[in-house]
């Protein structure tokens, strides 16, 4: 939500979860033909502090994981094809004890929104 009001008062217009678009991403930027990916770094498996697999259950967890992994592998390349920019805001920039500062997590996507990179990544310093 931080992020959201955050580009909101800074002028970005966004739709939230568009079924049109592959994955139906959390904010879809159409005059920046770019979408955002929220993700959490428990269910989306990142590979950092705030990941790790639960004791109980392990398998099962492990292929629930893998399975989120692999969409989100092809969901990126469906909104690719799809001629969309993809941006993947990893749950430890946000928080934890490797998060970015709020100021610099919202000017890193601000550039990244008003460029052109098509793929971005920003994840917390794990």
């Amino acid at each position: 939500m931080l992020v959201r009001r955050s580009l909101h008062a800074r002028g970005f217009r966004y739709r939230l979860h568009v079924g049109s678009i592959p994955g139906k991403p959390d904010m879809v930027f159409p005059k920046y033909r770019a979408v955002i990916l929220a993700h959490g770094c428990f269910w989306h498996g990142h590979d950092c502090d705030l990941f790790r697999l639960p004791d109980t259950h392990r398998e099962f967890w492990k292929a629930k994981i893998d399975r989120n992994r692999a969409r989100d592998l092809e969901v990126s390349r469906e909104i690719k094809v799809a001629g969309w920019r993809c941006l993947t805001v990893w749950e430890c920039a946000m928080r934890g004890r490797g998060r970015m500062d709020h100021p610099s997590l919202i000017s890193r996507i601000v550039e990244w929104l008003t460029g052109s990179e098509s793929l971005l990544e920003i994840k917390g310093e794990c």
